[in-house]
């Protein structure tokens, strides 16, 4: 391995490692909000304790996720300076903008939810819960503008050899963000539904706190269900805009080396075989392909070997196809990872209308184990969509190769990635244990009716003292 691939491990494991936190952060806080919202509607202290569990969850991932952001930064300086320069002034005013208003909305609004129990009334404690919530969200959108600049450059000239900003309103409309940051963000809410579902199925089988974590359960499954059918929606549409922005990165994710007839069949399963540029063995849906890119049963999908000739004529000589059983295979683990999250939130809500829950012992089960899925999904959405745009670091602007810092040495490199990796490793562990603590501790007993709030109880002598 050169400093090129490490480089690009390095950037790999990391992120992947950071993007953990990120829809865990977006999903609990909306949901946090709801049901806060719903204690402040109902006057029930049930959903207040419901509030206080998960927001513990929240703060926790939210801690963490920040360290691993900070630390993330670090590496375009280091091992990508040369990227750096050539997209730091379109860049800027994102990164900017999403450190300056998002973070800071998050981070002063959790300020004041936290501390702001019995100090501010009901409705404008509310109120900061849900502005982090939309901070959340925001710095979502500001992140993904400045990758979507990667995907699809948009609002830019050349000054220098450098990329520099034309209009910033531009980059904010650019059609690849608005294809991305619905499909992030839905999944996003996914995967706080997931865990909270996955949580409150492990102790309904106990039966702990069974009224608490039944309610907890049936919100998260509400909103699992509704996100995982948007999701689905969302994905499609993204997947319609490659067909035309990327071409390559679909037909890599099809593992269609030649042009398709028309219309163009499906790829369920295919043995790849990159070096002679074809597949040994392929099982096809046919039609299907041309029915997901246009919306019937007409159209042919351009093949890698077609593109690259044509990239070689607009680019150069060079190698312009991507990792195809990358590509294939992560966009397949995607899908059935969300296929997966859909029927199992469906029958959650069967079992639920039924009132045959807490009854359902291998269903609880398997929602527990099911928290993974949506990280599998999201982690593998992100492979195909980066993966699929090699060798482009910025599409048709700038190579991966040609983004490394000059002067980096292998040995420099792997200092840093070993580094981080266990510093990430330790991250980890504390979070996995802090999560199991605060999990475990919460199991007594608190179905019986109560006439006093408990927690404005123990805050009132907190206070006082």
């Amino acid at each position: 391995m050169d400093v090129l691939g490490l480089a690009r491990l390095q950037f790999a494991s990391t992120t992947i490692f950071h993007y953990f936190f990120v829809p865990v952060s977006i999903g609990l806080a909306l949901i946090i909000a709801i049901m806060q919202t719903l204690y402040v509607v109902k006057d029930k202290y049930i959903y207040k304790r419901m509030t206080k569990f998960w927001g513990k969850l929240f703060l926790i991932n939210f801690a963490v996720g920040v360290v691993t952001g900070i630390l993330q930064e670090f590496q375009f300086g280091m091992n990508w300076s040369t990227y750096s320069r050539f997209v730091g002034d379109v860049f800027g005013p994102s990164l900017a903008i999403e450190g300056l208003l998002a973070f800071f909305l998050e981070s002063t609004f959790i300020g004041i939810w936290v501390f702001g129990w019995n100090r501010l009334s009901k409705r404008v404690h509310l109120l900061s819960i849900w502005l982090v919530s939309l901070g959340t969200i925001l710095s979502a959108f500001w992140i993904l503008s400045a990758n979507s600049f990667m995907q699809n450059p948009v609002g830019y000239e050349f000054v220098d050899g450098r990329a520099q900003m034309e209009s910033f309103s531009a980059i904010l409309k650019n059609p690849h963000l608005w294809s991305q940051f619905p499909h992030v963000l839905i999944s996003s809410f996914v995967t706080g539904a997931f865990l909270v579902g996955g949580i409150s199925a492990w102790k309904i089988a106990r039966k702990q706190q069974f009224n608490m974590f039944k309610k907890s359960f049936k919100i998260a499954i509400t909103i699992g269900l509704i996100a995982s059918v948007a999701v689905l929606f969302t994905g499609h549409k993204q997947a319609q805009f490659i067909v035309e922005s990327q071409p390559m990165k679909l037909a890599a994710a099809e593992a269609l080396w030649e042009t398709s007839d028309d219309p163009a069949p499906f790829t369920v399963f295919a043995k790849i075989d990159e070096k002679m540029k074809e597949n040994s063995y392929a099982i096809e849906v046919p039609g299907l392909l041309s029915l997901l890119a246009y919306d019937e049963f007409s159209g042919t999908i351009k093949g890698m070997n077609e593109l690259q000739t044509e990239y070689e004529e607009k680019y150069g000589k060079g190698n312009y196809i991507p990792p195809v059983k990358t590509v294939f295979w992560s966009f397949r683990t995607m899908v059935a990872s969300g296929t997966l999250m859909f029927l199992l939130s469906l029958y959650g809500i069967y079992a639920l209308r039924k009132n045959k829950i807490e009854g359902k012992t291998r269903y609880l089960k398997w929602m527990v184990f099911a928290i993974i899925l949506p990280f599998i999904g999201n982690t593998t959405g992100w492979l195909m969509t980066e993966m699929g745009r090699q060798p482009w670091v910025v599409f048709g602007l700038m190579e991966t190769e040609d983004a490394v810092s000059p002067g980096v040495t292998f040995n420099e490199v792997l200092f840093s990635f070993i580094s981080f990796t266990t510093l990430y490793a330790i991250l980890a562990g504390v979070s996995i244990y802090l999560f199991i603590r605060h999990i475990k501790q919460e199991s007594h007993d608190d179905d019986t009716p109560v006439t006093e709030d408990p927690f404005d109880k123990e805050e009132t002598v907190v206070v006082s003292q």
